[in-house]
């Protein structure tokens, strides 16, 4: 493809004299001599190999092609400034908004964390989160409703790129007072005769544990079964059960829940950032999603560590 090197100067000049039906006028207007105007206008005209105008003694005119190019011309001059504002306005007050698509055991505790960290950095940053199944979280990022997104993925997509991050096993979330919490950790045989409880299974983290399970030839009994991971976690702790949840959808402090490490067989899901391939992330949405990676990378728990907090 052939490259074609004009300037914005070029394309100012153009614009100029299209709306002003005058090379004079133009010329005045941009403080440039007529003669000066003149000739890049000439060198727009050579690069693209057709005349934009029609001049005669008494009036300029726009040809054809002239007319057309004046809207692309507009719109690429306006796209311009409009990015360069946009990075002064960052540069200068660190202004901006951001919208992430991320799935809930994500968005419970961790993110309201890591959106606190960085808004004490650049409060005049307004972010916005949608908190929606994986499902949800993909399509979002897809139709570019979210700069961004937070989640996991069990197959590749091409039109997505993910940046695995975080590996987050699942843990045994049970009441403080129950018996097991003596232990480091506990395997899904000790857990059998246990009264358990779990999200829907149109929920990825279901989907997940259903597809280890079955391999291993478990079939849990659900007793409870929730939409959301907030409500499954209220469960828990009001004593009616125990539920398997990513390490992440507990808070590092709980005051009536903790969460032992699990195994034989041991679940996990790799947690990442997701954006659409090609995709260039504004200034603001770059910055956060850099923050978050960072936080992302710092949360790694030692294993078999109980996430439980002290009296």
């Amino acid at each position: 493809m052939q490259h074609i090197n004009f300037d914005l100067h070029q394309l100012q000049a153009f614009i100029a004299v299209a709306e002003r039906g005058s090379f004079r006028a133009a010329a005045e207007h941009i403080h440039l001599s007529p003669p000066a105007l003149s000739r890049r206008i000439e060198k727009l005209e050579s690069i693209l190999g057709t005349r934009l105008f029609n001049r005669t003694t008494r009036e300029v005119e726009l040809t054809s092609l002239g007319r057309i190019f004046l809207e692309r011309a507009r719109s690429a001059v306006d796209d311009l400034e409009a990015a360069m504002l946009g990075i002064a306005d960052i540069a200068a007050t660190r202004s901006g908004r951001v919208t992430v698509a991320c799935v809930p055991s994500a968005a419970l505790y961790f993110l309201p964390q890591v959106i606190s960290s960085f808004s004490r950095q650049y409060p005049a940053i307004r972010i916005r989160v949608i908190d929606e199944s994986m499902n949800q979280t993909l399509q979002s990022v897809l139709s570019g409703e979210s700069d961004f997104g937070i989640g996991f993925m069990s197959s590749l997509m091409p039109e997505i790129k993910f940046e695995d991050i975080h590996d987050d096993p699942f843990v045994i979330a049970m009441r403080r007072d129950h018996p097991l919490t003596a232990r480091k950790s506990v395997s899904w045989s000790t857990i059998a005769n246990e009264r358990l409880i779990s999200v829907a299974r149109s929920s990825g983290n279901r989907q997940l544990l259903d597809d280890v399970l079955t391999k291993a030839g478990i079939q849990p009994d659900f007793a409870f079964e929730v939409s959301h991971i907030g409500t499954l976690l209220g469960m828990v702790e009001a004593g009616l059960g125990l539920a398997a949840v990513p390490r992440m959808a507990l808070p590092a402090q709980h005051s009536a829940v903790v969460g032992l490490p699990l195994k034989n067989p041991t679940i996990s899901r790799s947690l990442g950032l997701l954006t659409r391939q090609g995709a260039t992330l504004r200034p603001a949405a770059a910055m956060f999603h850099a923050h978050l990676s960072e936080a992302l990378r710092r949360r790694r728990p030692a294993p078999d560590t109980p996430l439980q907090s002290k009296r």
